[in-house]
């Protein structure tokens, strides 16, 4: 049974004879030739009379049931607690059920409430077990893990860095989805440029990503057309007013959280609803640098990006089981619109003070971005590129 195939409240159940086969071959294995177990005269001198099979020999049926049943194949039974409640002896006829009553996502483990009784119903053994659903590995090649998926999401991809990004991708002949909130002519002009210079196919789509039933109307429009989606840039923003705190609403928190919390999440929610069988994917998330190092004035902002970094390494690790890769590239100040407010004066200060002596260009951030989204990075999640020149190193 695969992890996400199980479900609470599935059951199994086995039976078994006990025989003084049983008893013999236990004790050879074990060398436990405690004489309650193995001479009848011995066992008649003790309150139980009749001698009494090892507690283990149907405790081991667990197992049997767990590698068999429960999950079957690649079952590793790593946690039992056990209340022997009566003897079992031979003859008797040992029915041991499982039920399983929890699963534990992070490990990719179920809890199994287990029992055992006699053939006369009389529960003889209780207690719990953990059991790890180990997968198999299959090979990764075109027919069982397409990484080769030909198009990529880009939410956000008007701004200066989604258009960068859209320039990359698409000189690498990947098709691309535009998504947009407002300035649809920008959209359509870089879906003409890009299709006309790379004759790659362009699909653009209005959506407002704080919107859980706008997200879900994109993700049905672009499955239905283009099939799973394996590869989503989170590269929206909004404007970045510089607002003194005595001057700060908590509407201006709302909009930015809106943005980078809210709209990430509905992303990330829907995106897996539409996409149950997913094994591989690759999430990356724009942050900047200000989670870092705070910037004068920009709380709303910072608090924001801060909010989206815990959320991506949080789902690095819950989701990790659908095979999606969720990662985070931070710049640095970057040559775009989203910085207009700060003066010529505040642009060179930075460039001075950063070791490479210049700020980010667009194309330096999606460079990165480009290769989070390739196999190259595979064995890369809940992790930050820091694209800023050396300016912060960690």
């Amino acid at each position: 049974m695969k992890f996400e195939d199980i479900q609470l409240g599935d059951k199994a159940q086995i039976k078994h004879l006990i025989t003084n086969q049983d008893i013999q071959a236990f004790v050879n294995l074990t060398g436990d030739d405690n004489k309650l177990h193995t001479n009848k005269a011995y066992a008649a001198g003790t309150s139980f009379k009749k001698p009494v099979a090892h507690g283990m020999i149907s405790a081991s049926f667990i197992s049997t049931l767990i590698g068999t049943k429960i999950p079957g194949d690649g079952a590793l039974w790593y946690e039992q607690h056990l209340e022997f409640l009566m003897p079992v002896r031979v003859g008797d006829e040992i029915v041991v059920n499982a039920e399983v009553i929890k699963k534990i996502d992070r490990l990719n483990a179920i809890e199994l409430k287990t029992e055992i009784f006699n053939q006369h119903k009389q529960k003889v053994i209780s207690g719990t077990a953990k059991v790890k659903v180990i997968e198999q590995e299959l090979p990764q090649n075109e027919e069982l893990l397409d990484r080769s998926s030909n198009f990529v999401v880009i939410i956000g991809a008007t701004g200066g860095l989604g258009s960068a990004l859209a320039q990359k991708l698409a000189s690498q002949g990947l098709n691309l989805v535009l998504q947009y909130h407002r300035n649809k002519d920008k959209a359509l002009l870089l879906k003409n440029a890009l299709e006309s210079e790379f004759g790659i196919s362009v699909y653009i789509y209005q959506a407002n990503i704080s919107e859980e039933a706008e997200i879900r109307e994109l993700f049905d429009y672009v499955t239905n057309r283009l099939g799973p989606i394996q590869k989503i840039v989170h590269a929206a923003t909004g404007p970045l007013p510089i607002i003194p705190f005595e001057k700060l609403e908590w509407s201006d928190f709302s909009k930015h959280i809106d943005i980078h919390v809210k709209g990430l999440f509905w992303i990330i929610k829907t995106w897996l609803s539409v996409n149950r069988e997913i094994k591989y994917g690759k999430m990356v998330a724009i942050s900047s640098q200000v989670s870092d190092h705070p910037s004068p004035n920009l709380a709303a902002y910072t608090t924001a990006k801060s909010a989206m970094e815990g959320m991506v390494r949080s789902f690095a690790l819950d989701l990790s089981r659908y095979g999606i890769r969720f990662n985070l590239v931070s710049p640095g100040m970057v040559d775009t619109d989203l910085n207009t407010d700060w003066s010529e004066k505040a642009k060179l200060l930075v460039a001075a003070q950063t070791p490479l002596r210049r700020i980010a260009k667009p194309e330096d951030v999606a460079n990165a971005i480009s290769y989070l989204l390739s196999p190259h990075s595979d064995f890369l999640t809940g992790e930050t590129i820091r694209v800023n020149g050396g300016l912060i190193m960690k």
